[in-house]
């Protein structure tokens, strides 16, 4: 598996070309008085502790188009990703030439890439500024509310879960909780990257959140006696793990956040319909990822 950085070679090419330098640390000069101008120094009392990451998020995508036009779309157009793990079954993929698993670099990590729109996780919004997008190649589609979501290669789910465990060591500001998806942080509109995407195998693979079954297990015998929580109890329990509720004003837009989080948690069903096993599952996140103070 190769990765990709096909931007910053096209890029140094052309400054070489031009007789530019690349650095990451620009030679810039200071001016103070009739003192002859001095360069920035970038490496004296470098040990500053007050700072942290721009990145807190690992947002995960579907392209729901083939290879050929996910390029065109995230390299042409007004959405971009980081990366882009392609199907190495696509016809146009190896249509390209290619023979293994590729991960695609599109845009630079210390860039903002346009990949999460109107968005929200937690108290931060606007995602674009404080993540890093992956944007993985997969046909799913959606016609007069039909779903369609194909699954997803073994090879691209290994090359994600490579990538991700690659951009995790460096970001020690992402934590379990926030590494999502799409749907979780634009539910009212957005779906992928959908039910066939392995966020529990990503988990055992020491990736992202889940659930402890014994938990989970108490939390259903407890339902199936007393019954189910109320609707608030269950906004506020989505919004403690994250998600936000403000939008879930109507009977419609409660079943998209109930949609959004089986999507990511439930995936066997993702009606939207609240029951025992997604309550279950949702009380459990909350007691694993925020147990109560005391």
């Amino acid at each position: 598996m190769k990765v990709k950085y096909l931007p910053i070679i096209c890029i140094i090419y052309l400054l070489i070309a031009v007789g530019c330098k690349v650095t990451r640390h620009p030679k810039i000069v200071a001016t103070h008085g009739d003192k002859p101008n001095k360069a920035i120094n970038y490496k004296t009392y470098r040990s500053a502790k007050g700072f942290n990451s721009r990145i807190h998020f690992l947002v995960m995508h579907y392209t729901a188009c083939n290879f050929e036009r996910s390029v065109k779309l995230l390299t042409q157009g007004g959405v971009s990703a980081h990366y882009l793990v392609p199907d190495i079954s696509d016809s146009t993929f190896i249509a390209r030439g290619y023979k293994e698993q590729e991960i695609f670099n599109l845009v630079d990590e210390q860039d903002r890439a346009w990949h999460a729109g109107v968005s929200s996780w937690g108290s931060r919004t606007n995602l674009n500024d404080t993540s890093i997008g992956i944007e993985i190649v997969n046909t799913a589609t959606e016609k007069d509310s039909i779903f369609y979501f194909p699954a997803f290669h073994p090879e691209q789910i290994k090359a994600v879960k490579n990538l991700a465990t690659h951009v995790l060591s460096r970001y020690p500001d992402i934590k379990p909780i926030h590494i999502i998806g799409h749907s979780d942080i634009a539910w009212d509109r957005k779906t992928d990257p959908g039910p066939q995407f392995p966020w529990h195998d990503l988990y055992l693979a020491g990736i992202g959140a889940w659930f402890d079954d014994e938990t989970k297990n108490c939390y259903a015998e407890e339902y199936a006696c007393n019954g189910l929580p109320t609707q608030d109890t269950i906004l506020n329990l989505l919004s403690k793990y994250g998600y936000n509720t403000s939008l879930a004003t109507t009977d419609i837009s409660y079943q998209l956040l109930v949609r959004a989080f089986q999507l990511h948690f439930y995936p066997q069903k993702y009606d939207g319909v609240m029951d025992i096993e997604t309550a279950a599952r949702l009380t459990a996140l909350v007691t694993k990822y925020f147990p109560a103070k005391g």
